[in-house]
């Protein structure tokens, strides 16, 4: 069902340049996949939206709680993903106080669509957002998923999280989870 490489698509990011000057010394750069993934093993973890009650009082604050245990793990990096812009996703990774978590904004949701996680939320007034997930990419190979169950666009309010937590990605690295997988 999933794919077992992540696709390769351009992100569109911003990113602090103090040769830009004024109150907004941002300017624009493409990452793409291979930027991000290539030679690393990344933990991401995606969600339905920023400034969303779950995503912005448990699942973010649990990953930033515990980015320093899932990296002594073999990780290199720790991404959260959102079908949110850049603007968006840099403000709430401010509003949230967040410091270690890297922020990526899946504006137009194709990465998350070439995922396979592309949910329909238009009854709540969102368009189109992640369902909720987390994997283990190891040089751009997806090694483990952590996904939601249930997932759908039906137009109903379900929106679980326990398979993606922190706590279960960290049993995995650990070596708990790859008993069991």
């Amino acid at each position: 069902m999933y794919p077992h490489v992540v696709p390769e698509i351009t992100f569109k990011t911003r990113v602090r340049d103090e040769s830009v000057g004024g109150e907004n010394p941002y300017r624009w750069q493409d990452l793409t996949s291979s930027d991000l993934f290539r030679g690393k093993r990344v933990v991401l973890f995606a969600l339905p939206g920023a400034f969303t009650p779950t995503c912005s009082n448990e699942q973010c604050p649990g990953y930033e709680r515990r980015y320093d245990e899932i990296r002594a793990s073999a990780v290199d990096e720790v991404y959260c993903l959102a079908v949110n812009d850049a603007f968006v996703m840099f403000q709430w990774r401010k509003k949230l106080g967040l410091q270690k978590l890297k922020m990526i904004p899946d504006g137009g949701g194709h990465f998350t669509r070439r995922m396979g996680m592309l949910v329909n939320k238009d009854h709540l007034g969102f368009g189109y957002r992640s369902w909720r997930y987390a994997m283990v990419v190891d040089d751009g190979v997806i090694e483990r998923m952590f996904v939601e169950p249930g997932i759908n666009d039906a137009g109903t309010d379900n929106d679980p999280y326990e398979e993606s937590r922190p706590e279960k990605v960290l049993d995995y690295l650990r070596g708990e989870g790859r008993r069991a997988a």
